[in-house]
């Protein structure tokens, strides 16, 4: 290529992909109708003022709204603080952008690439148009607006703060996390209805999602909802022959398992059974445990295996655990052994 052709083919792509320049500026109605911009003012500072009163609500909500101890206290107390931290949050987002879209100042401006060090007169020239943009937007003769944007921005902070502070000196006894409501004789029953399993009834190939078997007027207590949760059991019923060598001599019970749906790794729900292969995955992070060889891991982030219920049958054929998990569950924690 020479350079008349060269120069030529530059020549042509300017040609065919002119500057567009800036777009001639459109006036909104609020640039041009007084009484348009006062009314959105209004709006946007009603809407930061909605905000602050919904942190105060959830405030209320934080201290009043209390769990009882109950399923539904649980539930109400969650219902009321995620409505009223939703209307805070949502206040000011909301008041962020009709206050962008209708009042702030819309132009656009260019401005030519330059080497990144400024000289003393480029940041005096910032600094003015920094000016300029304040004065073209009014901020400065909106003293409602910016009270109550100062007022919504203040009190938000507190719906997150208050609860981290008041939650100091709270229950931390990690060793609660080294046991849970299983025991010797303790039946496995399904969850959520709570019928109890015989081991007759199960398939090869078979998978249950377990929960220890307690009275049910029990259920609705909210320490029940804490120890179901560190309590919940995958239970696989897997030819005997598939399982490993190596698996924990007298957990199983003629090819049935019983494993945490804890995942190690983070404690997401571990529950994806793929049946061919008896491998276990967990859907956030995929790691993935093999049920087969005692669910050690296979794949992913998780770094121990899940750990195993040991379990037998009673005297009426119904699956109970034999004793609790053989390690803590869930993720590693500080002061843990192992």
């Amino acid at each position: 290529m020479t350079p008349h052709d060269s120069e030529h083919g530059a020549l042509v792509q300017a040609d065919r992909f002119p500057d567009p320049g800036v777009h001639e500026h459109k006036p909104r109605l609020t640039d041009t109708d007084p009484r348009s911009a006062k009314r959105n003012e209004r709006l946007i500072a009603l809407l930061f003022v909605i905000s602050a009163l919904g942190t105060i609500a959830s405030l209320w909500a934080y201290f009043a709204v209390r769990p009882d101890g109950t399923t539904e206290g649980v539930r109400l107390s969650t219902i009321a603080l995620g409505v009223t931290m939703a209307i805070s949050l949502f206040g000011i987002g909301i008041a962020a952008v009709q206050w962008a879209k209708t009042l702030m100042s819309n132009r656009e401006y260019t401005e030519e690439r330059h080497s990144s060090a400024s000289s003393a007169e480029v940041r005096e020239a910032v600094a003015v148009q920094f000016k300029e943009g304040a004065e073209d937007a009014g901020i400065a003769r909106r003293p409602v607006l910016l009270g109550s944007v100062g007022l919504a921005l203040a009190l938000f902070p507190l719906t997150i703060a208050v609860p981290l502070v008041s939650s100091v000196g709270g229950d931390w006894n990690v060793s609660k996390f080294r046991h849970t409501i299983w025991g010797k004789g303790v039946r496995l029953a399904y969850d959520p209805s709570g019928r109890l399993i015989r081991a007759a009834d199960l398939t090869i190939g078979s998978v249950a999602h377990v929960i220890p078997d307690v009275p049910a007027e029990e259920r609705e207590s909210h320490h029940w909802i804490t120890e179901k949760a560190k309590a919940v059991v995958l239970l696989v019923r897997l030819d005997p022959r598939d399982l490993k060598r190596d698996h924990r001599e007298g957990a199983s019970h003629d090819g049935i398992v019983a494993y945490s749906k804890i995942c190690t790794h983070v404690g997401c729900p571990v529950a994806l059974y793929e049946q061919q292969t008896h491998h276990l995955l967990c859907p956030c992070h995929q790691s993935t445990f093999d049920i087969a060889d005692g669910a050690k891991v296979v794949f992913g982030p998780a770094k121990r295996p899940l750990p195993q219920l040991p379990i037998t049958v009673d005297d009426e054929g119904y699956l109970v655990a034999e004793d609790d998990f053989n390690e803590p569950i869930g993720p590693s924690y500080w002061e843990r052994l192992k």
